[in-house]
């Protein structure tokens, strides 16, 4: 039977189940972690770009880091506040389809940058000499540009895909719209969907730790041959990269896993709670691990918010 035949949804029903029962209390909440997403990536994005000494790659790709967080949690938390508080919870299909997209970019950007700034943590550590020739503005964002178009490009491939397939049904099993929820709802057969699925998990969630790891395997290697000072500064600086890799690479592939098992497997407000933590905490830990690990930002940050006397702030830099 032809596509044709088939006419999609105009609105789709999400699953929000027993959250609806003090829905007042996770609405306070979402309001919360979105204010204090909004302000304390801000606050890091603000202290690099307006301090020239903080514009070198490092710190770049930390505020383009925070951005991208800035990025997923405005696609996600006003979409989740508002049908917190509604009567009903849907979604137009187009709606869907877009958040799809955003959802998708975000984590998948989220990614390629933390494997860029392990890429600039091996240059810096293992060359040197050679740094600043090598990590250049232009090349950082061309690297950034790299990394968000190599992601963007995958991902509309897969919504177009997932654009093509006719809906028989109308009910989202999440309390927002990933690609494999739609898929799900098709009438026709979703294997070229499917295998390009995971053809993007492999370039995006397999491929960028394995070129992270490669990077830091470098780092360590001549860290092991370098002086204890060496080494503590390495650490000091390649840490919160690494906490929020595996974190973030943890939470990606239970959310991959997830919809291959079994609904009554987990409770369901735990598995809601794990569905949603990529867009809460990574955003979270950026500028708590970025922002006040690193001293330089915890310092510009603090001016910013007038904690520190411009004084004592020149005598601590």
């Amino acid at each position: 039977m032809e596509n044709s035949s088939y006419s999609q949804p105009s609105m789709l029903t999400l699953n929000f189940g027993q959250l609806m029962e003090i829905k007042y209390f996770y609405s306070t909440l979402v309001l919360l972690c979105f204010m204090m997403i909004v302000v304390s990536n801000s606050a890091v994005i603000s202290a690099i770009s307006m301090h020239r000494n903080l514009q070198e790659p490092m710190f770049i790709f930390i505020a383009f880091l925070c951005i991208n967080g800035l990025y997923g949690s405005v696609i996600f938390f006003p979409f989740l506040f508002v049908n917190l508080l509604s009567k009903t919870q849907v979604v137009s299909y187009v709606g869907c389809l877009i958040q799809v997209f955003c959802n998708h970019t975000y984590i998948g950007c989220e990614m390629t940058i933390l494997a860029v700034m392990a890429l600039d943590r091996y240059v810096c550590i293992c060359n040197p000499l050679r740094y600043s020739s090598i990590m250049s503005l232009a090349t950082v964002f061309k690297l950034i540009g790299a990394a968000w178009l190599y992601v963007i490009v995958l991902i509309a491939i897969l919504v177009l895909l997932t654009i093509r397939m006719p809906l028989c049904g109308s009910v989202i099993q999440k309390i927002y719209c990933d690609n494999i929820s739609v898929v799900k709802l098709s009438c026709t057969d979703t294997t070229a969907s499917n295998i390009f699925g995971l053809l993007i998990t492999a370039a995006v969630v397999g491929l960028m730790p394995v070129l992270t790891l490669m990077s830091y395997a470098q780092i360590l290697r001549v860290c092991m041959k370098a002086s204890k000072a060496f080494r503590a500064k390495a650490l000091q600086t390649c840490t919160p990269h690494l906490v929020t890799l595996t974190y973030f690479v943890a939470d990606v592939l239970f959310e991959i896993l997830l919809p291959r098992f079994p609904s009554t497997m987990l409770p369901y407000e735990l598995r809601v709670l794990m569905s949603v933590q990529a867009f809460i905490i990574a955003p979270i830990l950026h500028p708590l691990i970025y922002g006040w690990k690193l001293r330089e930002i915890r310092l510009r940050v603090l001016q910013m918010f007038g904690a520190k006397p411009i004084a004592d702030l020149h005598n601590n830099l």
